[in-house]
């Protein structure tokens, strides 16, 4: 597997795996949602995150939410430069955005952000592959059923692990084609996915490792472990801890989380483990 993105002519290794901080910039999304919708309190809590020992922050103005409303691009804009802007000045950090839209994915790199991590892998917006291989920055792929308004709608699948498989493997060939340069990706837990479909995927993460490219994954706080534990998203750190160490033992590279301590302690605990150190 590629173990490395160039950022900027820089290189992230990913010997051992990273930690990607979730910085919602939205007043509804699912776990944090309004906690920090003002510029003021998004750059404090990325902040404190890069005291945590974050690798990457993540940084997002539309809530990708099952059952999430629609926000025009001038309202993502709005949320993410500004932002973007200001961590630019106080910090050195690796800046994701985490956006669909290709008009927001150059605005955000303008404004200083490193990469671009998009849910829908392109598919949402045409222009988003030409747009990436134009900037010429590292782009996650997401695999996802449906729209986030409808995706949790009886998704279905013949064989969820191959099916996710495939399709990632074909979004590779297409992103490779396209110019980009550096690709990761991400099986997208909890995007038109039910209960049993998130375990399979997780259960079965290793086979991902195929697509030779760093991968993602993102359980943190998600109904897979809320609703199974009758918990509330906020209490869902333990169960998030857990699910983790099964992502890294089957290969991630990074981890996408809202609780960037715990996940910074668990990665050095499998590193040990796993004799990465």
């Amino acid at each position: 597997m590629k173990q490395s993105i160039n950022i900027k002519g820089t290189l992230m290794h990913f010997d051992t795996p990273k930690v990607m901080g979730i910085l919602n910039v939205t007043p509804d999304s699912f776990s944090d949602g309004g906690k920090y919708d003002t510029t003021e309190a998004a750059v404090n809590q990325a902040l404190q995150m890069l005291k945590d020992g974050a690798d990457i922050l993540d940084i997002g103005g539309y809530s990708s939410r099952p059952g999430a409303d629609e926000v025009s691009i001038q309202q993502e804009l709005d949320r993410v430069v500004p932002v973007i802007k200001e961590l630019v000045r106080h910090t050195d950090a690796i800046l994701s955005v985490d956006s669909f839209r290709s008009e927001v994915a150059k605005q955000a790199v303008a404004a200083g952000a490193h990469i671009v991590n998009d849910i829908s892998a392109g598919e949402d917006d045409e222009a988003m592959l030409n747009t990436v291989a134009e900037l010429g920055v590292p782009y996650i792929a997401m695999h996802k059923q449906g729209t986030p308004k409808t995706m949790q709608h009886d998704p279905r699948y013949a064989n969820v692990v191959g099916d996710v498989l495939a399709y990632l493997s074909a979004k590779k060939e297409e992103c490779m084609a396209a110019g980009i340069q550096d690709i990761m990706l991400d099986p997208g837990f909890g995007f038109g996915k039910t209960e049993q479909h998130n375990y399979e995927l997780l259960k079965n993460f290793e086979a991902f490792q195929a697509l030779g490219v760093p991968l993602l994954a993102g359980v943190s706080r998600k109904s897979m472990i809320y609703k199974l534990l009758g918990i509330m998203p906020q209490e869902a750190v333990n169960g998030t801890t857990f699910l983790h160490a099964f992502a890294l033992q089957g290969g991630a590279a990074i981890l996408r989380v809202h609780d960037v301590k715990e996940a910074k302690e668990c990665i050095e605990l499998y590193a040990r483990i796993a004799g990465l150190e």
